[in-house]
């Protein structure tokens, strides 16, 4: 999504739109509430390890489930990943195939996954964590589900661009929050800062850890023409990490979060690098058919935690080393 205008504007057209949705806003926020409130999760077989966010937006969440997942395989688990498969057509509960299915089929971000792990799409959760014990995961990693209720967790992580933090602090459709800040923190069991910022954790008392997304740069940009294009929360971001590997960018074209490409689109793009190096984003490439591949290039990047030491004691928690 592109976030509005006035989220960001402090000018008197955004305070009124702020005061007009404010109601809207209210029962969005306790509309999770009483979800919360009335919920009976399912427990399953397997660990739940959820992760999610506050807000609305790219925070940097799939590559801290990735890392997640990796790290847990590495202590010997089984791991599996469940996604809702935002923008593709599957119900599930089905294992996205990275060789066969599309993004129009399972999403953009289960096919990011599954180079990890399995990786399960299911609108119904419930229906997808049986599966998953079914095929035998020890540990469910659960990207996104902070505000999803069906399932029981045993440890939720709040993933938190530490740069926008948790952006005019309202909730939508006023600002970017999908619950307050303090409710959703609640129910935390740690916190993940990606990048450089303090947020106000609102006096968060259990483990805040620090992460950065590293570009794995197999493009060699360094010194080379660029131009860009991203349709992620954040493409400013991605443009940002090129630039601050060295590359020139001649051109940046931003689209929505999720957005699926036409031909037209990737005609457009091509016609814009001619001589330039054409790159996108692992999560825009995923969504591209073979065909629009060709010529175009993608930055993989990978979740580093800061503190190794203070994220193995939070896996202790749930997936001691064997």
């Amino acid at each position: 999504m592109r976030t509005p205008e006035f989220w960001n504007g402090g000018g008197l057209a955004a305070q009124l739109a702020l005061a007009v949705l404010a109601p809207a806003s209210w029962a969005h926020g306790a509309s999770v509430a009483w979800r919360r409130d009335h919920a009976r999760p399912h427990r399953t077989r397997a660990k739940i390890v959820c992760i999610g966010n506050l807000t609305a937006g790219g925070t940097g969440k799939t590559p801290i489930a990735i890392a997640v997942a990796r790290a847990l395989a590495g202590r010997g688990y089984r791991a599996a990943f469940l996604s809702r498969g935002y923008g593709g057509r599957a119900k599930g509960p089905v294992i996205a195939d990275p060789d066969n299915d599309s993004a129009h089929d399972v999403g953009d971000e289960p096919l990011l996954l599954a180079r990890a792990a399995p990786a399960i799409v299911a609108r119904d959760r419930v229906a997808g964590a049986e599966l998953a014990d079914a095929s035998g995961a020890e540990i469910v990693v659960m990207d996104d589900g902070h505000q999803n209720f069906e399932l029981e967790k045993d440890l939720s992580i709040v993933v938190v661009d530490a740069e926008t933090g948790f952006g005019n602090g309202r909730v939508l459709p006023a600002g970017p929050l999908r619950e307050p800040v303090a409710q959703g923190l609640a129910r935390a069991g740690a916190v993940v800062l990606v990048g450089d910022g303090a947020p106000d954790l609102m006096g968060f008392g259990r483990p805040v850890l620090r992460a950065h997304l590293a570009p794995v740069d197999v493009l060699n940009v360094t010194g080379r023409d660029v131009v860009a294009f991203a349709g992620i929360g954040r493409p400013a971001k991605f443009f940002a990490t090129l630039r601050g590997m060295g590359a020139r960018l001649a051109d940046t074209i931003a689209f929505s979060d999720h957005h699926v490409y036409s031909a037209s689109d990737i005609a457009r793009l091509r016609a814009k690098a001619r001589d330039a190096l054409l790159v996108t984003t692992e999560k825009d490439y995923v969504r591209l058919t073979p065909t629009e591949r060709e010529g175009i290039n993608f930055l993989p990047v990978r979740a580093a935690f800061d503190d190794v030491d203070a994220f193995a004691r939070l896996l202790d928690s749930v997936a001691p080393a064997r």
